[in-house]
């Protein structure tokens, strides 16, 4: 999973802080008969471990230049706003949005929109770099020059929508409440993050990529069937031709209450076998029954409550002791956003190996759901060996990139753990039998 926004222009902050995270790919049992889906594509399925894949040379170069690019833009991020800050920039564009814009509103609007662009302007070379001119050194994209930077224009233009309709509110209680901004903040950053993923599928996503109904009527019709089983009533499949930006696979289910979908990408379609496939779509329908979404957003809402709130704590001292050179005086003023990015930034840094063992622990029991529901271990093992070879994966990769990067288990571990569970054959009760339909 790439990239994700919250609440109001904080929340967009803290999204960007983050880093855009890459939206990874997949990535007693008598008592209740597992029927499968399609028992003529379940039936015959092969036995025996399958071994994880040494990772090719490729691959490694890739691992070892991603670790340098993270470390890059970690630099890049504090590097940034703390210039905009020591130069007194910060200040100056304030002031030029107070002349053009007049009233508090706009002001907040404008800075913000000049801000944005500058700082768009700032990172277009490394985003070039990373995004576009490393994807076709790795053989990962089909993507052209025109279709990359359209993208990234229209990246710009839904942040700037959404700075100016949402910067406002954190900075009006900042105004209103500035001993207790930090947990009004956080509090409506559930509401926020529930709406974004509501309009997202149906507003955003589509910007970028066209979506559509599965061209394989067949396989849809077997997706749907384990959907059923699963307990998600009234799922939609669609199919995104994202071939046209890339040669990696991904997968996954998205959306909320009525816009509430499965997504697959053209790639996937193309490169997994229909028993890999379905395993695959186990694991992302495991995540939505499993109530991961809401468990994350309410996980992630205290995190940014501890982010905010180490950022009110640190910020005062550091206002009166640079407020000279900073050019303001208090944290409701809007020049003060790339202090607020800064210390952010610095939290985030500290907290990501929290946030990520968390995720890696949602992933592992979607993993366990997509095993119990299919019971297919040998096409899933396959599937992650695909993902590895496909998206250039390093199956073993070190304990600080665990630690900081990997919002997934390692995909050794995950085909390890394909291989080992297997507890319906030994008559033992799986552990999420009673969500399946009978």
């Amino acid at each position: 999973m790439r990239q994700i926004l919250f609440v109001a222009g904080f929340m967009f902050l803290l999204a960007s802080a983050l880093v855009a995270q890459e939206q990874a790919p997949i990535p007693d049992s008598s008592a209740i008969a597992i029927t499968p889906p399609d028992s003529a594509i379940m039936a015959q399925e092969e036995t025996g471990p399958v071994a994880v894949p040494e990772m090719s040379e490729k691959a490694a170069r890739y691992y070892h230049s991603g670790n340098v690019l993270w470390f890059v833009n970690r630099f890049w991020g504090l590097l940034i706003p703390a210039l905009f800050l020591f130069t007194g920039f910060s200040a100056k564009i304030r002031n030029w949005a107070q002349q053009l814009g007049r009233k508090w509103f706009f002001v907040i609007g404008l800075y913000f929109v000049i801000f944005t662009i500058i700082n768009f302007i700032i990172d277009l070379p490394l985003a070039y770099y990373q995004g576009f001119v490393r994807q076709h050194a790795y053989d990962l994209s089909n993507q052209t020059f025109g279709k990359w930077f359209g993208d990234s224009l229209k990246e710009l233009m839904v942040g700037l929508i959404m700075g100016v309709l949402f910067l406002w509110v954190p900075y009006l209680l900042l105004k209103k409440s500035p001993k207790r901004w930090w947990l009004y903040v956080s509090i409506l950053a559930v509401p926020f993050l529930f709406f974004m993923m509501l309009i997202s599928p149906v507003w955003i996503d589509p910007l970028f990529n066209k979506f559509g109904p599965m061209n394989d009527k067949a396989l849809e019709a077997q997706i749907l069937a384990l959907a059923e089983q699963s307990g998600i009533a009234g799922s939609r499949v669609y199919e995104v031709n994202k071939s046209v930006d890339t040669k990696a696979v991904n997968a996954y289910v998205t959306g909320f209450m009525n816009t509430k979908r499965i997504v697959l990408w053209d790639t996937i379609i193309a490169k997994l076998e229909d028993k890999e496939l379905l395993f695959v779509m186990g694991h992302e329908m495991g995540h939505y029954v499993l109530g991961h979404v809401i468990k994350g957003i309410l996980f992630f809402s205290l995190l940014i409550l501890l982010t905010l709130y180490a950022a009110y704590r640190v910020s005062g001292a550091l206002i009166t002791k640079f407020k000279d050179r900073w050019g303001f005086d208090q944290l409701s003023d809007i020049a003060s956003l790339p202090l607020i990015m800064l210390l952010v930034s610095i939290v985030t840094l500290v907290i990501t190996p929290i946030a990520l063992t968390f995720t890696r622990y949602q992933e592992h029991e979607a993993d366990r759901f997509g095993l119990e529901i299919t019971q297919t271990n040998h096409a899933a093992a396959t599937a992650f060996v695909k993902l590895q070879q496909e998206n250039l994966g390093n199956p073993r990769p070190g304990p600080l990139y665990k630690l900081w990067r990997s919002s997934h288990p390692t995909l050794g571990d995950r085909i390890d753990f394909c291989n080992e569970y297997r507890p319906w054959e030994m008559g033992e009760t799986l552990k999420y039998q009673e969500l399946f339909k009978k």
